[in-house]
């Protein structure tokens, strides 16, 4: 697999074209922001790994129903960052 690393600026300004080429080819994009990493888009490896995360997210809407969440602030606190 490739791996490109572009600036978040050209990220932001490209975004379609970068979504197109890691859906369609086998690259990973690293976001920079001032030398630092920010995130990474890459295509999923297999189906068995998309069908983890359909099962993450339906385990999450389950979740939010039964009112298991936190607010940003709560979130914050916890980490020492309010």
């Amino acid at each position: 697999m490739t791996t490109k690393f572009i600036g978040i600026k050209e990220f932001r300004q490209n975004i379609a074209d970068y979504a197109d080429q890691a859906r369609t080819g086998d690259v990973r994009l690293v976001v920079m922001n001032r030398m630092k990493p920010l995130f990474e888009i890459k295509p999923f490896a297999d189906d068995v790994y998309l069908d983890e995360f359909v099962d993450s997210i339906t385990e999450a809407e389950r979740d939010v129903a039964a009112g298991r969440v936190h607010s940003q602030a709560e979130v914050m606190k916890e980490f020492g960052l309010s």
